[in-house]
């Protein structure tokens, strides 16, 4: 009971914080922070020492410690993709070939290829939602649009790729077949894929944009050596990816590969390559620097430090059982609105107070493990759930880091049509099913 009361204060006083955060236009490290100090002064009122609360917080950072590496590698790629020339002769070349009324529609496409290869939603926005992002803005094309289909299609394969450390964690928490989970969720995603593509065409002829002007173009020759090997780096993510290398292995080799056309083609010293990969990189043409300037380990670490603190809360809801007492309540929120509409809120919950990925499948599993007793159904419900609403979150890293890595804007969440039919389309189906059966039952028991 006790705890029960003091999970309803903490989150409740954290809610009123990212509340004010957000109203005063705080960055949202502010309002984690503030998180981070309630959730322990809640472990301490629940007898726990300080010093043991602080314990467990340290422990969950550590379950992140490889997405904070893969951050680091993503900053020091997307630079060097930059300043080596290899986001400028992409396109240069594919400007020809795509016509401005669908682009928005192809980097939607593109970019759920890219995310079904690698299994990232952050690595295909860093590579495939870049080079869509710089033709878009040469163009002239909505940003707010070509953001949507770029966080739409990174995360079209960071829910059903074998590849996605979403997709295996789901697998592992819930004890099934990743296989068998992926056949059923793309099952489940044919009909909202298809909706998604129709509305991404039809934002696409609403702002085309033009062709990218011979001027841009002329930019791009003059500040880069456009020789066919720039593009090294960006085939080698699509071919490993083929091959199923790990995701930080093949952004190591086209982080090496990137290094080598700096140097051999581009003709840059050593120290300058060395000061872009840490604070990206900052074109001498500012027309040429709107378009392609950024990334670096300096633009991840923001993103970092979301992982670190939101990580931390995990730590202590695990230690101090702080969100044992809800579970019940999701069972019976099953009855009445099925057990995905159940899933759906308490992910949409966690996803708000965890601001990433990984806590949210994790409690989401623990607290609605007897609201749904399939372990496959329940696999794929946090898929169709839980995986994708983490990046409709504007504070949640699942969004700002596709989004910061490809230049879109923040309100480029309101155009991923795909996130957000995915589980409306579920639900609904869901809500039929439920309804039959109760009209079943009732014309049998008459």
């Amino acid at each position: 009971m006790k705890a029960n009361k003091t999970a309803a204060w903490g989150f409740g006083l954290f809610v009123a914080v990212l509340i004010v955060s957000l109203i005063l236009s705080l960055p949202i490290i502010v309002a984690l922070i503030g998180g981070y100090i309630i959730f322990v002064l809640c472990g301490v009122h629940l007898g726990h020492p300080l010093k043991k609360v602080l314990k467990m917080s340290l422990e969950g950072v550590k379950t992140v410690k490889d997405i904070l590496l893969t951050f680091i590698l993503i900053g020091i790629m997307t630079a060097l993709w930059r300043s080596g020339g290899t986001i400028a002769a992409i396109v240069y070349y594919a400007s020809r070939l795509i016509a401005p009324q669908v682009l928005v529609l192809m980097t939607f496409i593109l970019c759920c290829a890219i995310s079904m290869l690698t299994g990232t939603s952050f690595g295909t926005a860093a590579t495939m939602g870049v080079i869509c992002m710089a033709m878009g803005l040469s163009s002239g094309a909505n940003p707010v649009f070509m953001g949507g289909a770029i966080l739409a299609g990174s995360f079209f394969g960071d829910r059903c790729s074998p590849m996605s450390t979403s997709a295996l964690l789901v697998s592992q928490v819930t004890g099934t077949d990743i296989y068998k989970n992926i056949r059923a969720m793309i099952k489940t995603c044919i009909v909202p894929f298809i909706i998604s593509c129709a509305a991404f065409l039809a934002m696409g002829f609403l702002s085309p944009g033009g062709k990218i002007s011979a001027e841009t173009l002329g930019l791009l020759e003059r500040g880069f050596d456009l020789h066919w090997t720039t593009v090294i780096p960006a085939a080698l993510i699509v071919i490993l990816s083929a091959f199923k290398l790990k995701v930080r292995k093949t952004m190591a080799v086209s982080i090496v590969a990137a290094v080598v056309i700096c140097l051999a083609v581009q003709k840059q010293a050593p120290l300058e390559i060395v000061k872009t990969a840490l604070l990206g990189y900052t074109a001498p043409d500012a027309e040429v620097n709107a378009v392609l300037g950024g990334g670096g380990i300096i633009s991840m670490v923001s993103s970092g430090v979301i992982v670190g603190l939101s990580s931390s809360y995990s730590g202590i809801f695990a230690g101090t059982g702080l969100l044992d007492g809800i579970q019940g309540l999701m069972e019976k929120l099953a009855g009445k609105i099925t057990s995905f509409g159940a899933i759906l809120l308490s992910g949409a919950f966690t996803c708000i107070i965890a601001c990433n990925q990984t806590l949210p499948i994790i409690l989401t599993e623990q607290l609605c493990s007897t609201a749904e007793p399939s372990r496959e159904k329940l696999a794929l419900n946090l898929e169709n759930t839980v995986v994708i609403i983490a990046a409709l979150v504007p504070w949640s890293i699942a969004a700002t880091v596709p989004l910061s890595s490809a230049g879109a804007p923040l309100k480029s969440i309101l155009a991923a049509c795909f996130l957000y039919i995915t589980p409306l389309w579920c639900f609904a189906a869901e809500a039929v099913k439920m309804r039959r059966k109760s009209t079943r039952r009732a014309q049998e028991s008459s």
